[in-house]
């Protein structure tokens, strides 16, 4: 099954204010139930366990609301992790109005920030938005701006997973990931290109993980 990029509707800010909050409960029910926040955790707690630290400081690029870091963020710190996170999207819009985090709108490939500004770089269900050299582009930016590594949660492309995202179409609530699922999934990335992605980078170590429903968790060390 080869890459087909694919227009996203929600990545284009199409639809109403009803359309746009029904993707996102979309979006946090598939990170719920099909391996999103679970990829996101294992992947966390591998770069605590192997650096001995349990403080750290987080750049969520493509945050939108935070869904995930916020969840993750009050879950490890009964097990002793602690995550001071910023939140970075391209628009205000996107990001919440409340919350103790941290806010910046930025464009994502090219960071405004100093070199090792923070301890790690994370990304769920972004990269297979972007092109190949986009995918080298921010993260080599992320390596720049990260002082351990760079962690993406996202999906594998598999035809089964496409077939897949067409038979949950009745059960999507908005008309956006109606569209947006397939899509998705037709431009998502396999494990070994992901993995080239990253060395072409600059990665020093690259380490990636299939988990349930096909998601991947990379980390590339610094």
């Amino acid at each position: 099954m080869r890459r087909c990029p694919t227009s996203e509707l929600l990545d284009a800010d199409c639809g109403n204010l009803g359309e746009v909050a029904g993707s996102l409960e979309d979006l946090r029910w598939f990170n719920r139930w099909f391996g999103g926040i679970s990829t996101v955790r294992n992947l966390l707690k591998e770069v605590a366990g192997r650096t001995r630290q349990r403080e750290f400081s987080v750049l969520e690029v493509a945050a939108a609301e935070g869904y995930i870091p916020q969840l993750l963020t009050r879950e490890l710190r009964t097990a002793g992790i602690r995550l001071e996170i910023t939140l970075l999207d391209r628009l205000a819009s996107h990001l919440p109005s409340n919350g103790n985090f941290a806010k910046i709108v930025a464009d994502a490939l090219h960071l405004p920030f100093p070199e090792s500004s923070f301890d790690l770089v994370c990304c769920s269900l972004f990269l297979h938005h972007l092109c190949p050299d986009e995918v080298v582009q921010f993260a080599r930016e992320a390596l720049r701006v990260c002082r351990v590594a760079l962690l993406a949660h996202d999906l594998i492309r598999h035809p089964l997973h496409l077939a897949l995202a067409y038979a949950g179409i009745p059960f999507y609530q908005s008309r956006l990931t109606r569209n947006d699922a397939p899509a998705s999934v037709h431009q998502a990335y396999t494990v070994p290109e992901m993995r080239d992605l990253l060395y072409r980078a600059g990665s020093g170590d690259v380490h990636i993980e299939e988990h349930f429903l096909f998601r991947m968790g990379a980390a590339a060390w610094k």
